[in-house]
């Protein structure tokens, strides 16, 4: 009986910094060989280039880069196995490839199959598919590569195994929606099922614009257990050992480690939240944010949300009351920023939206107040928070939540200014949800902001519900017709009011031009707005509902 070491390296990669990749991948294997006494590291899909490159695969000068990238490795790194994912080129094209480099050679390559063209991911405009089975090497023991997608179907799995392979190495840069990590796991039980061979999954952690890769890298055996699971939104190298018994026939078997467990829904969602933000400012390089904070929820979670991921000194909150907020919004909003310890100060909107009242009055005789008077409140508060954004190269973080967005409750160049939206992906009633979680672990959100009945504080004794039907009605009818495609037919057999129903899908359908200049912001869903969800500005379609 012999033992292998490999170590899972699930780490946080910048997308475009080949150089930068490269340092962290010789570091982490010449720790992993150093420290850890590991035959092989294992690190996620394309590697070097980051996850995902998009376009920036098709710039001329990138791929002379990858490959001096991949000298340097092969240099550089003695004594380990090193496998990493890089775009490897193809007759015509690339592959999304694997390399198994061992003392300063490539010993194997595998080019990615299954290319996945949903949701988020377009792999098909940049990448060919493979059709061969990779197996190497490694200390005597022949394993096999698969890259993400792959893990999903059986055949290059089966096509390894056949070739020999007695372990699988699955790279993959899977990105995070609510019960992903569950999915994964699910998977691959059914692949060691099929296949009798223990699997190795990589995963990548980190946050790239409105994505996050939540890490939780594992170890399954064949009887579908987990031997160790690396925990999720955290860098690391995990190591995990492997009994290989001398005969061919008998099965190699991870030796259980100390596991991470599945984090529960909330704190699951909160945690990739937080990842996202950072990672979208830290990789940016935003000195800070500033926020606008109404003692409304939203901007309340998000205000946690922000100090939580780098710390309340650099996070500066603005409170911009008008003539009809309430002296309890000011309140709680005091309360929130004392208690988190941040920067706050009060700017009254008064004296602009007076003055743009009195600038229009010639404009505007004989007409009736009306929403028109309301987005420019919503406007003064934009033009303020963009100004300290740019004096104090601070990006301004958007509160609005995915239910607003959904129906257009926002608006343009008002609450929806700023450079990131945080809570873009979130619904109204998940926001109450992630408040009660986040004070649960220290109460800093005021219990009033989360009792009160919501209110845009626009006009007098205004509430969301003015407008909206209630938030559980709405955000049920939302998640069956933006994420489910859910027809309105479908909705209202579903028990749901009809007129409600046509009501919800009229304003869903008229203001995607709005989301279309909406802020980049975490995705948490298996379909947020952006990437998932494409729709057509200009459309007849929606004219069916009526």
């Amino acid at each position: 009986m012999s033992k292998l070491r490999i170590v899972m390296a699930q780490l946080d990669l910048l997308v475009g910094d080949i150089e930068g990749n490269r340092d962290c991948i010789i570091d982490a294997a010449i720790q992993a060989r150093d420290e850890m006494a590991a035959d092989a590291i294992v690190f996620p899909e394309l590697s070097l280039t980051g996850y995902p490159p998009e376009d920036l695969l098709l710039r001329p000068g990138l791929q002379q880069r990858v490959l001096q990238a991949l000298e340097q490795i092969k240099r550089d790194v003695q004594g380990i196995a090193v496998v990493l994912g890089f775009p490897r080129p193809a007759t015509g094209g690339l592959y999304n490839a694997a390399a198994v480099i061992q003392d300063g050679q490539i010993i194997g390559h595998y080019h990615k199959q299954h290319l996945p063209n949903y949701s988020v991911f377009d792999e098909k405009r940049y990448f060919s598919p493979g059709s061969e089975a990779c197996v190497v090497l490694i200390k005597g023991i022949p394993v096999g590569l698969t890259i993400c997608e792959d893990i999903w179907q059986v055949e290059p799995v089966a096509a390894a195994v056949e070739k020999g392979a007695r372990l699988i190495l699955n790279l993959n840069a899977s990105p995070f929606h609510i019960n992903k990590r569950k999915e994964r796991e699910e998977v691959v039980a059914e692949r060691v099922s099929e296949v009798g061979v223990p699997i190795v999954y990589v995963n990548l952690v980190g946050g790239q614009d409105e994505l996050v890769f939540d890490g939780g890298s594992f170890v399954m055996d064949v009887s579908g257990n987990t031997n160790l699971r690396a925990p999720a939104f955290v860098e690391g190298l995990y190591p995990v050992d492997f009994e290989v018994p001398e005969v061919v026939t008998e099965q190699v078997t991870p030796i259980a480690g100390p596991s991470a467990l599945l984090l529960e829904e909330e704190a699951g969602i909160y945690q990739a939240l937080v990842l996202g933000t950072r990672d979208y400012i830290e990789k940016n390089g935003f000195a800070g944010v500033v926020l606008g904070l109404s003692g409304g929820i939203d901007s309340a979670l998000t205000l946690a949300i922000a100090v939580d991921a780098i710390g309340a000194a650099r996070v500066e909150v603005v409170m911009l009351p008008s003539r009809y907020t309430a002296d309890m919004s000011n309140e709680d909003a005091e309360a929130e920023a004392e208690a988190l310890g941040v920067e706050h100060r009060v700017i009254s909107i008064e004296p602009m939206f007076k003055a743009f009242l009195d600038g229009l009055a010639e404009e505007f005789a004989g007409t009736e107040p009306d929403v028109t008077e309301e987005n420019m409140q919503a406007r003064c508060r934009g033009v303020i928070l963009m100004a300290i954004s740019n004096k104090k190269r601070k990006i301004l973080l958007t509160t609005g939540n995915k239910s607003e967005m959904a129906v257009g409750y926002a608006t343009l160049y008002g609450d929806m200014a700023g450079g990131f939206a945080v809570l873009k992906d979130v619904s109204k009633t998940l926001v109450y949800r992630l408040s009660k979680y986040r004070n649960s672990i220290s109460p800093v959100i005021p219990q009033r902001v989360i009792d009160r009945p919501p209110s845009a504080e626009l006009a007098p004794d205004q509430r969301d519900t003015d407008s909206l039907p209630d938030y559980p009605e709405l955000d049920a009818i939302l998640e069956r017709y933006v994420e489910q495609d859910q027809c309105r037919e479908d909705i209202v057999a579903a028990g749901y009011d009809e007129a409600t129903v046509s009501k919800v899908i009229r304003m869903v359908d008229r203001n995607e031009y709005k989301r279309r200049q909406a802020a980049p912001g975490v995705r948490i869903t298996r379909r947020a707005f952006g990437r998932d969800r494409r729709y057509p500005i200009t459309s007849g379609f929606g004219q069916l509902v009526d």
